[in-house]
């Protein structure tokens, strides 16, 4: 039922209580028209509601039983775990002219991104001008879009979900937690946590069993660093003594207490998304959504990643959550979203966040053996065998081959075959494109933390993002089947070792011979009940990665090669060497690319790079652009773009070459 409180302030969405507990209650602290309640297409006016959303899991129910230490969490009068989360609602005002259709998106560490990649937006936490809702495309549709914080150490001012604190009986549980730093810049002073983070605290800061170590490279043996050279500050922060060398790396190992229970995180994703589907009019505040998809981006794709391989995507009564999941360069990692002490902030590039249980065995939607272990598993095991497999797209751009294990997702564990995939998912690859896109004109990356030898790759792919979100849809609703997977292969020798990528000797950096490449790593023997007591964990065995083929100008010879790929004016990579002044410069710079452009004419060529000048390419401008316009109605024509994007494609090219010719 609905009702309002005394104050008026508050929405209380109750719902009456179910036979297992899911969401139990929205408390709705606004609601409101969007835009003054501008129409938005044949859907009408939209409203926002946002407010606070109230959860009760019964720790013996099957469904939950995979979240670690929800048994330990503090029960109430029936049994049941409580937490509660920031919620964000934009729908019809008129639920009957939605589309039924759910578009939640994963938000990346507690922030939104449907409204900038979807409408053209200007991104906001809260969006409130035309500009910041952009064209409106999905709001004309008729989609209704959700988004729930599922982190509990978010940076304040983002979507934050409360968790409860496992106890042993009401005695504190205690736990081995890891601080990897690695700083840009001389500082003495780093937070233990990630990227401005809530910390777990020591129990007992000056403890001499907490320990520090440092190492140039993440296989190296550690130097341990003396315990009187070094101390906890508050808020998790630590001094050493001399300061913290830039490019090296740092592990502070210390005993904390009060684990939240990380995995409600993705129950209350599996709960509001099935809310929102399944709920009848009386409690359901957007009735009539009949599909869920959902989206998630670099760190939320793996987010989803791991809901599905963990077997949330079946809800407390058995049925499916979401019919689409759209994993957006992810890569083939899922992360710390369920095991005690769990930080799902941290990501495992090559030189930035060090061993963390991200790339971990399966890779593949089939089911694989490893051959080191004899393990058999798979992402879609448990979801096939709860019949609860959505629809999966895995998209993937140069950089996830580089950095984030790539190739993994589709061949076997030792990189000598393809793997089928399932006919229930595709698998994409921007071709060139780079996980963090740069400005144009393109330039050096500026960022303190992760500056990059070469200037940034601009190479932008949203359109493609959302030409294939609408072939998702169309194939959930519609049984519409999608563009066919487009990706590097063994078989047709564009996916090779890196010393076979056939790499052209241009100017500046080389091809990285030696991308990040996922171990085998031991947590100790209570892992598999998400217990870590090895910290940092024991290296084994390498996975064997792959990187994709290049053609002669240093482009990748597979996937969807958008026009900046198929009618170039510079070579496009995903990856990028750290800029002297942070260290360790022969190593990757975070997930960015690199922009290595072509001579404008032949006169102005360097005597060593092997590609033609721009002037031996095209004509003119005219000819530049005719031959985009070209490319960009055969991707068109085999849906990987939109008709409507085209225009802003040409646009596009034109600006860029007039800046690459200097016009």
């Amino acid at each position: 039922m609905l009702r309002l409180t005394c104050s008026s302030l508050t929405l209380l969405v109750v719902l009456a209580s179910p036979a297992t507990a899911e969401l139990v209650r929205l408390e709705i602290d606004r609601r409101e028209p969007v835009l003054g309640g501008r129409a938005f297409g044949a859907a009408g006016s939209y409203e926002v509601l946002s407010g606070t959303a109230r959860f009760e899991l019964d720790p013996a129910l099957r469904q939950n039983q995979i979240i670690v230490d929800l048994a330990l969490a503090p029960r109430n009068a029936n049994g049941r775990v409580e937490f509660s989360a920031d919620f964000y609602l934009l729908k019809p005002a008129d639920p009957g002219r939605g589309n039924g259709r759910l578009f939640f998106e994963a938000g990346n560490r507690g922030g939104k991104r449907i409204l900038p990649v979807f409408q053209q937006a200007e991104g906001s936490a809260d969006p409130q001008t035309a500009e910041e809702f952009g064209d409106g495309a999905l709001m004309a549709a008729g989609y209704t879009l959700l988004w729930l914080g599922w982190q509990w150490d978010v940076p304040e001012g983002r979507m934050r979900m409360e968790m409860p604190i496992a106890t042993d009986g009401g005695t504190p549980i205690t736990g081995l937690v890891r601080g990897n730093i690695i700083v840009g810049q001389p500082t003495d002073t780093a937070s233990v946590a990630d990227r401005g983070h809530r910390a777990y605290l020591p129990v007992d800061p000056d403890s001499p069993d907490h320990t520090m170590t440092r190492k140039a490279r993440p296989f190296d043996d550690p130097e341990p660093i003396a315990r009187d050279t070094w101390r906890f500050l508050d808020s998790g922060m630590v001094q050493l003594d001399g300061g913290f060398e830039p490019g090296m790396i740092y592990d502070v190992v210390y005993l904390s207490s009060n684990p939240r229970v990380v995995g409600v995180g993705l129950a209350g994703v599996r709960d509001i998304v099935s809310f929102f589907k399944y709920r009848d009019a009386e409690a359901n505040p957007m009735p009539g959504l009949s599909h869920a998809l959902g989206w998630g981006v670099s760190q939320t794709g793996r987010f989803l990643r791991h809901f599905v391989y963990q077997g949330f995507n079946e809800d407390e009564q058995g049925r499916q959550v979401f019919d689409g999941v759209f994993d957006q360069v992810g890569g083939a990692g899922r992360g710390s979203f369920n095991h005690r002490f769990g930080q799902a902030s941290r990501d495992a590039l090559q030189h930035f966040n060090i061993q963390f249980p991200v790339d971990m065995f399966p890779f593949t939607d089939a089911e694989q053996e490893d051959p080191e272990t004899g393990e058999v598993d798979g992402l879609l095991a448990r979801a096939l065998a709860t019949n609860t497999v959505p629809k999966f797209f895995h998209l993937m751009t140069n950089s996830e081959y580089f950095n984030r294990g790539g190739s993994l997702t589709h061949t076997d564990p030792a990189g000598t075959r393809d793997v089928p995939i399932p006919e229930t998912s595709r698998i994409y690859f921007i071709a060139g494109a780079p996980h963090i896109v740069g400005s144009f004109p393109p330039g050096p990356n500026t960022s303190r933390e992760f500056p990059g030898q070469s200037s940034m790759n601009p190479l932008r792919y949203d359109n493609v993002v959302r030409a294939l979100f609408h072939a998702l849809a169309a194939w959930v609703v519609d049984d519409r089947p999608p563009p066919p997977s487009r990706y590097p292969r063994i078989d047709d020798g564009t996916l090779v070792r890196p010393e076979a990528a056939g790499w052209p000797a241009i100017p500046g950096p080389p091809l990285p011979t030696a991308p990040q490449t996922p171990h085998r790593l031991d947590f100790g023997p209570r892992w598999k009940d998400g217990i870590v007591s090895n910290e940092p964990p024991v290296v084994g065995s390498p996975f064997s990665v792959l990187v994709p083929a290049v053609d002669a100008d240093g482009n990748d010879r597979a996937g969807i090669r958008l026009p900046m790929i198929a009618v170039p004016l510079a070579t496009h990579a995903g990856w990028n060497y750290r800029d002297p002044s942070i260290g360790a410069s022969d190593r990757l710079s975070s997930e960015i690319g690199s922009y290595v452009p072509f001579a404008r004419t032949v006169d102005a060529r360097a005597a060593d790079d092997p590609r033609p000048a721009i002037a031996e390419r095209y004509r003119d401008r005219n000819d530049y652009v005719g031959h985009v316009a070209m490319a960009s109605l055969e991707l068109v024509e085999a849906g990987y773009l939109l008709a409507a994007d085209v225009p802003w494609v040409l646009e596009r090219a034109a600006e860029h070459y007039d800046w690459a010719t200097g016009r």
